[in-house]
């Protein structure tokens, strides 16, 4: 595609649409075009913002030759419909996360893509987070050493949703980071909440990922807390890390510290040795993950690269996300995961 600007058509100008929309308009390799909205008022401000084309639906986008993308940030449940009839209309789609609401839909969407040879793109944005990065580079270094499990809290006090549970609208996050880090398929998961609020959603999750080698992780998502956090630490035989997204100062810190089994068995029992250093706080670029995000997903429509989360990325998170719905449906029961291609590493 050798247009000088891609054409964009903006779809959910609600709750996240508007810094989507932001990052698309300054990209200069992109073109903000169109914002659909069923609310006049958001397409009023979307108006004074950006001088683009309106619309309530998405028909006039979905007719109209000159948009080449539509990125979609709309409730959970309307993405694989919008997406579905954007592909079939010949656009590339950029979708929030998750990619849909059930698997099978999921599927048909990555096959669609590939078959009419569109781009198809999901926003889990902290796979473009230099922090998140940075961990990923010193997992591949093997400065960690063996990775002996991962545990996250993503909890708030608001943004209490009444549509889907906050495994499904804040656990994708962390599902994602689980597998950019260790570039593999758990085999199994385990889920755990509770409904405080109306009965109906769960307002708190604990979602624990059994991957290969006795690896574990361990999601704590909640809207029902009393204080912000985004905190992720990985714990390795060498050293761990701590990522703490809401610091002002050092979002990540290194800690030089470690525990590892040595030698033989002598008298029955191993030998460990334990290690404690320095505290590092490396200097990293923060560069905003979403302008990242939108950057990567106009450069793959443009050449046809494969984007780093493809509509397969997607699939992945989609397929720990309903073996956790089901451990959740059957009181934290066991849940295996049937095999699945890992990411590449």
């Amino acid at each position: 595609m050798d247009k000088q600007k891609i054409a964009v058509a903006l779809v959910g100008f609600g709750y996240w649409g508007p810094n989507l929309a932001r990052n698309f308009h300054q990209l200069q390799d992109a073109e903000l075009a169109y914002v659909v909205d069923a609310d006049q008022r958001a397409l009023e401000k979307a108006r004074h913002l950006y001088s683009c084309q309106t619309a309530e639906s998405m028909e006039p986008v979905l007719a109209d030759p000159a948009i080449d993308a539509i990125a979609i940030a709309t409730p959970a449940r309307s993405h694989y419909t919008l997406a579905k009839a954007a592909l079939l209309a010949g656009k590339h789609v950029f979708v929030e996360k998750p990619l849909t609401m059930d698997l099978a839909e999921g599927q048909e969407l990555v096959t669609l893509a590939d078959r009419l040879g569109l781009t198809l793109m999901v926003g889990h944005v902290f796979e473009y987070n230099p922090a998140v990065r940075y961990i990923k580079e010193s997992i591949n270094r093997g400065d960690l050493g063996d990775i002996y499990y991962i545990y996250s809290r993503r909890v708030n006090l608001g943004r209490v949703q009444s549509d889907v549970n906050a495994l499904w609208s804040i656990a994708p996050h962390d599902i994602s980071i689980a597998l950019y880090l260790l570039a593999q398929m758990p085999e199994a998961v385990r889920c755990q909440g509770a409904s405080c609020l109306n009965g109906r959603v769960e307002d708190v999750v604990f979602l624990t990922l059994h991957f290969p080698n006795n690896v574990l992780c361990h999601v704590h998502a909640s809207w029902l807390d009393p204080s912000k956090t985004r905190e992720m630490t990985v714990v390795g035989s060498k050293r761990m890390i701590v990522y703490d997204d809401v610091s002002t100062e050092g979002k990540v810190r290194v800690y030089d510290k470690g525990a590892f089994r040595k030698g033989d068995v002598t008298y029955g029992d191993f030998q460990y040795k334990l290690h404690s250093g320095d505290i590092l706080i490396p200097r990293i670029d923060m560069r905003e993950p979403l302008q990242e995000e939108c950057a990567h997903f106009i450069s793959c429509v443009r050449s046809g690269q494969k984007p780093l989360t493809d509509g397969e990325s997607g699939l992945r998170v989609l397929q720990v996300l309903a073996a956790g719905q089901r451990s959740l449906d059957e009181d934290g029961s066991k849940v295996a995961l049937p095999a699945m291609a890992a990411r590449a590493s």
